[in-house]
């Protein structure tokens, strides 16, 4: 009982729950405010900053995708055209070699019917002789004559199969320069 009021004397009243949030409430939504406001106008901010570093960074992203690619694209270009004259070299000189050759085959030919032609006049001749010693000195002469003759056109086909292959080379000689000047040079892709 003693803590029972004493008569006369009221208790004094506690403050009810329900009347507390007043002040507390305005206290809360001036410190929100103050707060609130700043840190929503930052985040603001860093979500704008945020987006155009963003957008800057996807920028210069595309713009060096689109260098690259470029690159790319000139590099592919510059190779497909490189080997297409790799090819017009090599068919040229295929048709150097393939001419070049016939006309070495037309040589070879004509050397060989002018040697056959002079054998068959030789054997007409030594058809002739009346002696043993006329038919030596004759085939001495036209073994002698047929050497030089065959000496003299197997000179020419060699000089002449030594320019053909000089010839049909030159085109893929001058590919081959041009490969390695190509491979010397910087490279314009960066």
């Amino acid at each position: 009982m003693a803590n029972e009021p004493k008569a006369g004397k009221t208790a004094p009243e506690k403050p009810s729950i329900a009347a507390a949030p007043a002040p507390v409430e305005k206290a809360a939504k001036a410190a929100m405010t103050t707060v609130a406001e700043p840190a929503q106008n930052l985040a603001g901010k860093t979500i704008e900053e945020s987006g155009a570093q963003t957008r800057t960074a996807m920028e210069k992203s595309m713009e060096q995708a689109t260098r690259t690619t470029d690159g790319f694209y000139k590099a592919t270009e510059e190779a497909m055209e490189f080997g297409r004259g790799n090819f017009e070299a090599f068919t040229k000189a295929t048709q150097t070699y393939v001419s070049g050759l016939q006309e070495l085959s037309k040589q070879a030919f004509t050397a060989m019917q002018a040697l056959n032609e002079q054998a068959v006049q030789n054997a007409k001749a030594m058809a002739t002789v009346r002696s043993l010693k006329e038919a030596a000195d004759l085939q001495s002469t036209f073994a002698k004559t047929q050497l030089e003759k065959s000496v003299a056109e197997a000179t020419k086909l060699s000089e002449a199969a030594f320019k053909l292959a000089e010839q049909s080379a030159a085109p893929i000689a001058a590919r081959m320069t041009l490969a390695v000047e190509r491979m010397t040079r910087p490279s314009a892709l960066v």
